[in-house]
């Protein structure tokens, strides 16, 4: 199964296609859209939304995992992320691919078996997984990652619960 995990994010929005054979997952592309503080929200959303559906449109993933909004205590920041995850959402649905959404407590729980986890362990268990010679690169394409497995691992229990396994 080929899964597509998206940290979003309006500054930078990193994406991770993952490949599950039902054992060990392979990355298969990761990477970043970045933009410009200086740009327009809307041009920002418009650029993440083409970026992004280029990179579905290129990787075909079966399923698309994106991480629901933390909202912390800058109200400002949450908002202009939850622009970008609705983005997302538009695009992941558009392309007609099954869609998780994860709470970043379940990411991590997943990735590393604790909820509460740091970044830097969620990082370190990626690159492990995955079988990484470095860590990605910036750390919102880890999570990335980190929230493709944990898509796939959500898509097996489905599965089970379902009887479809």
């Amino acid at each position: 199964m080929r899964v597509l995990g998206i940290d979003p994010g309006t500054a930078t929005l990193g994406w991770g296609v993952v490949e599950h054979d039902g054992r060990s997952g392979t990355a298969v592309a990761y990477g970043a859209i970045r933009t410009p503080a200086r740009m327009a929200m809307a041009e920002r959303l418009k650029t993440i939304y083409h970026e992004l559906t280029a990179v579905i449109d290129a990787h075909r993933p079966d399923g698309a995992a994106v991480e629901e909004l933390f909202f912390g205590h800058n109200v400002r920041t949450a908002l202009s992320v939850g622009q970008a995850r609705g983005v997302c959402l538009l695009a992941v649905a558009e392309s007609g691919v099954r869609l998780a959404e994860l709470k970043p407590a379940q990411v991590k729980l997943a990735v590393s078996g604790y909820g509460g986890a740091g970044k830097v362990q969620v990082e370190r268990m990626v690159v492990r997984l995955l079988q990484l010679k470095e860590p990605p690169r910036p750390d919102d394409v880890a999570d990335a990652l980190a929230i493709a497995l944990t898509g796939f691992e959500y898509w097996r229990r489905q599965a089970v619960v379902g009887g479809l396994l």
